[in-house]
């Protein structure tokens, strides 16, 4: 953000004058703030420590926080004064320090102001804020500026990395990932490909023995990136945050980084995620509880495809109701086109009132009604698009922006036309069909590109990507003020969902998992930054061998299916989901499991085992005084390290398979243990 110098004094001009007042100082010291401590040089260059290992992240001062310009980069800067004050906020009470220097570039005169917030509740995090503020006589063109540039040295018996990296691509990587030689990845927040974009603007790496995590906390979505690599040939990994300006300093201007972050912490990144999430609900982004209607088992009616039948849904219905599910979801197919959401005339041919009777049918047979939706798209073609051309967003070459999966348009979030369409949609579709929810669909929901359509006058471009929560808080609003309770489950398919988003939706997914670890891993992140709200493990049918629902209940997910019966639409081309007599025997009994636990409701105990490091994978879930274990691998034989128990002594049951294992002692935690895939456990007290 730049700031112009008369705007600038007004808002600092008590910062500046506290800064003028301090004495000049060489020797700074060191920030601590419980294991974080962060050391500051005459230079004004940082080193990050913490007493959680005896190994340290790096041995020098760092180039950390610095602006790159047409020509060079401006990092060292001499140290002129720093001040110390207690502060109370909504953070609550802390500690805020304040660095001020100017650049020893001797052609572009900068002073950079650091202020480091610490507060009491969040101990071993550190919070800055940094203004650079162009002191000559001349313009200075800034490319980027960049925070918490860290070089990460590995331990020498385990010379690579575990990482979070919540980042959206087509590439649909995982969010948990080792960083080896030879890796990068950027985890740019803004639009990556032509549907993908957002995310998780955190990002962890750790070690075996210590990690350290950056982020920001905007209280929108940022176009940010925080990359991540590790040379060919180095035992270290180099991180930051980068921000690209492209503007340009006018004297007397100020450019203002937003409000970033670093912490420190042993095993995994849950608790930095759980943190993260605490801090901005103080700022205002607040994670949803779940209605209990988001915690019921789901059948969806995609595995009959676009092209299914009115029938196909009901003839499957008494085979749904006899596994279990509650949930009947309609998938994609009933509609015109995207954008002309009425139902087909082909699938449909009596229209809104057969629409209504399918509904009314599924009610009747005692399931909860669920409509798939893809928002924010509409088709070349259809009769919402001529009726209100200015609807779409465009890009700075006046073309439209093309959603190549649904091979449509995207429409503008600030569009009051796209605003007005999509409350009639929801309205239409819980108000006056009866759906009890909607599913709504797309990798292209998590993030838009700038808008330069000029019908919109939008003031900055950029408006329209940092608008796309206000857009799902509208959906999840009109749904709540039509039928209290209504389910909003989001599905940014294959993305990392964006942070941004969260609030409004009362049900995550998995959104198409590649795999099994997928299911686990969203599921895990999840439960770290919105521990009450439910997970859907998505359709079984997408885990490993198209069978894993011991992934989605061990991971405490919502299970979910597609399956198609007595036989499979002709028309299907993605794979064929008949249940087969051995499926319906397993179906039934995973249901079955399901309920009998609800593990979905349990508290998650992120933090006892690291989701990188530790082998076999394994998640914890409490229910009561129970813990429900969760171990998967290929393959397993030898112990397994029961992490976790309050009690002197533990009866252990593999609850899927009825069989006990007998009872361990607190003091010698350990289960010798034989399996394929998974191991699910539970351990209750012995009184």
């Amino acid at each position: 953000m730049k700031i112009n110098a008369k705007y600038y004094l007004l808002i600092s001009g008590a910062t500046m004058g506290l800064l003028m007042m301090s004495s000049c100082s060489k020797n700074t010291g060191t920030i601590s703030s419980g294991p974080l401590q962060v050391e500051v040089n005459e230079q004004m260059l940082t080193r990050v420590s913490t007493n959680l290992t005896t190994i340290p992240y790096n041995n020098e001062f760092r180039q950390s926080e610095y602006l790159v310009t047409d020509s060079d980069t401006i990092g060292k800067f001499k140290l002129r004064s720093s001040d110390l004050q207690k502060i109370s906020d909504f953070a609550g009470e802390g500690k805020s320090y304040v660095y001020n220097g100017t650049s020893e570039n001797t052609d572009k005169k900068i002073t950079k102001i650091l202020t480091i917030n610490t507060y009491k509740d969040f101990e071993g995090w550190a919070f800055y804020t940094v203004e650079f503020v162009n002191t000559g006589n001349k313009d200075i063109v800034v490319k980027k500026w960049v925070n918490h540039s860290y070089k990460i040295e590995s331990k020498k018996d385990v010379p690579h990395f575990w990482s979070f990296q919540a980042s959206s691509t087509g590439a649909r990587k995982s969010w948990i990932l080792p960083v080896d030689t030879g890796f990068y990845q950027r985890n740019y927040m803004g639009m990556n490909d032509p549907d993908y974009g957002g995310g998780i603007p955190v990002l962890d790496i750790w070690r075996k023995d210590a990690g350290i995590a950056i982020g920001h906390t905007s209280l929108k979505p940022e176009l940010a990136s925080l990359p991540v690599s590790m040379g060919k040939d180095d035992n270290y990994s180099t991180i930051g945050i980068e921000y690209a300006v492209n503007d340009t300093l006018h004297p007397g201007d100020t450019m203002k980084t937003l409000e970033t972050f670093v912490t420190v912490h042993t095993s995994d990144c849950f608790s930095t995620l759980k943190q993260y999430a605490a801090f901005m609900a103080k700022k205002g982004i607040v994670m949803p509880d779940s209605e209990p209607l988001a915690f019921e088992p789901v059948w969806c009616a995609w595995g009959y495809m676009r092209k299914f039948t009115v029938d196909e849904v009901i003839g499957t219905l008494p085979k749904v109701k006899e596994l279990g599910f509650t949930w009947v979801t309609l998938d994609d197919g009933f509609q015109n086109a995207e954008g002309d959401w009425f139902p087909n005339p082909v699938t449909f041919p009596g229209g809104e009132a057969q629409m209504k009777k399918l509904v009314d049918t599924i009610h009747a047979m005692g399931f909860k009604a669920q409509l798939w939706w893809a928002p924010l798209a509409v088709d070349p073609g259809t009769k919402l698009l001529a009726e209100q051309p200015d609807i779409i967003l465009k890009n700075a070459d006046g073309s439209p922006q093309i959603i190549s999966w649904w091979d449509s348009y995207y429409m503008s979030p600030v569009s009051k036309s796209a605003l007005d369409h999509t409350k009639a949609m929801v309205d239409m579709f819980i108000g006056k069909w009866g759906y009890d929810g909607l599913k709504l669909d797309g990798q292209h929901l998590n993030a838009c590109p700038p808008d330069y359509n000029p019908a919109h006058k939008l003031a900055n471009p950029n408006d329209a990507p940092e608008s796309i929560p206000d857009f799902f808080k509208l959906i999840y609003e009109t749904a709540h003020q039509i039928k209290p309770g209504a389910l909003i489950q989001l599905c940014p398919c294959g993305d990392a969902m964006s942070f941004y988003n969260m609030p409004y939706t009362n049900q995550f997914v998995a959104s198409d998992p590649v795999g099994s670890v997928q299911v686990r891993s969203k599921g895990w992140a999840y439960k770290a930054l919105a521990p009450n709200t439910a997970y859907f493990g998505d359709h079984v049918e997408l885990s490993d061998e198209q069978n894993d629902f011991a992934s989605t209940i061990g991971i405490g997910a919502v299970p979910g299916t597609k399956f198609t019966w007595p036989k499979d639409n002709p028309f299907v081309t993605e794979g064929h989901f008949v249940l087969t007599p051995e499926k319906e025997k397993e179906w039934k009994k995973w249901i079955q499991i399901y309920k009998a636990h609800m593990l979905s409701k349990g508290e998650y105990l992120g933090g006892l085992y690291d989701i990188g490091y530790d082998i076999p994978e394994t998640h914890v879930i409490r229910k009561s005084d129970t813990l429900f274990y969760a171990f998967y691998a290929k393959n397993w034989s030898g112990p397994l390290q029961i992490k976790g128990l309050s009690e002197k002594s533990y009866k252990i049951v593999d609850y899927v398979n009825n069989r006990d294992l007998g009872v361990l002692n607190k003091e010698k935690p350990e289960l010798e243990a034989k399996f394929e895939k998974y191991l699910l456990v539970m351990a209750y007290p012995l009184k």
